[in-house]
């Protein structure tokens, strides 16, 4: 089962928070989102299937988040939580942690924006096209 996202990146993408990485559908970024890799997306956690959301929901759920840029390419796989609601209509958040809130997606994420490849990195601070694949298992 999959969603797919559509965003772009922006000059400030620096991806260098340690314990999350975010997309967003805000059309603009400041230099202290750190975490943030993408604006500008097409959908959010609110606008994913409900049959995805459930799947994502089961407690031995494995989620992965596929970021392709410019033939550049960076896979992240953590959990599922029963707490995931998938109600944010505004951002998407990876984490490295066990938190929840209304934005996150994934718990016990492999790596946080820092890990991220820093070629990819680069072509997301020059703005390039972003899509991310979610799938869960």
């Amino acid at each position: 089962m999959e969603e797919v996202v559509h965003a772009r990146g922006h000059e400030h993408v620096s991806a260098e928070h340690a314990s999350t990485f975010e997309v967003t559908s805000d059309d603009w970024l400041t230099p202290a989102g750190d975490c943030i890799l993408a604006i500008d997306a097409d959908r959010t956690p609110a606008d994913f299937d409900d049959a995805f959301v459930e799947a994502c929901r089961d407690e031995g759920a494995e989620i992965t988040a596929t970021f392709d840029a410019d033939g550049l390419t960076e896979t992240v796989v953590g959990s599922g939580h029963p707490e995931l609601t998938f109600e944010n209509d505004r951002s998407m958040v990876g984490r490295t942690s066990d938190h929840t809130d209304d934005r996150t997606f994934m718990i016990h994420a492999d790596f946080a924006a820092e890990g991220f490849d820093r070629e990819l990195v680069d072509a997301l601070a020059d703005g390039a096209a972003l899509t991310v694949t979610l799938s869960v298992e």
